[in-house]
């Protein structure tokens, strides 16, 4: 029986919502913030070609896999999104993962770039889109500068990305500006709980 089928288990499936934002902007880290203090929130993982950086656990921050491995879930559809970042290193979201957490009830997150938001908004149009903005230009570049890890020719080229991603806010239905992490994490949170219309 299929959703369609079984209004109970329309009533049940959550609503995705897709969080982006520009490089730097702390899309990593408030989507951590909500892992560790909202455990009731499932959060995709993506899959990425890119190596670890210090700290980063396969499976918990990304599932790290080889190019041919990317190649195979490209072409078995396994994947929601991807796209290539940064002209560099190719990031996707797993498809099955989210559609089981959406048909169990639980509120579901997507944190990813740009490209892959555009791609979910043709294929989940009924997804709530959340831009992550940070609170100045300056500020950005002075994140990006402070993570010290990329090289310099590396910071040059996701500064130009970023100014290209910040002139995207309008396709976002909400904007949340990453003052504090905290703060960003709940009202993002926030989003995701039913409103009385809903009910």
């Amino acid at each position: 029986m299929t959703d369609a089928q079984d209004p109970s288990a329309a009533a049940r499936r959550s609503r995705l919502v897709v969080l982006a934002g520009p490089t730097a902007v702390g899309k990593g880290t408030v989507a951590a913030e909500v892992r560790a203090t909202h455990p009731e929130v499932w959060i995709s993982v993506s899959a990425t070609t890119r190596q670890p950086r210090p700290g980063e656990e396969n499976g918990v921050h990304y599932w790290f896999v080889s190019d041919d491995e990317f190649d195979r879930m490209v072409a078995d559809g396994d994947l929601l999104e991807w796209a290539v970042v940064h002209k560099a290193a190719r990031y996707g979201t797993p498809r099955q993962p989210v559609d089981l957490a959406l048909a169990s009830g639980r509120p579901a997150m997507l944190e990813i770039d740009l490209q892959g938001a555009r791609q979910v908004r043709r294929t989940m149009p009924d997804a709530l889109f959340v831009f992550l903005k940070p609170p100045s230009w300056e500020e950005l570049v002075r994140r990006l500068v402070g993570r010290g890890t990329e090289s310099a020719e590396e910071r040059t080229r996701r500064l130009e990305t970023a100014r290209e991603e910040l002139a995207a806010e309008t396709e976002f239905d909400v904007t949340i500006v990453n003052h504090e992490i905290h703060a960003a994490a709940e009202e993002l949170v926030a989003l995701m709980k039913p409103s009385p219309t809903d009910l």
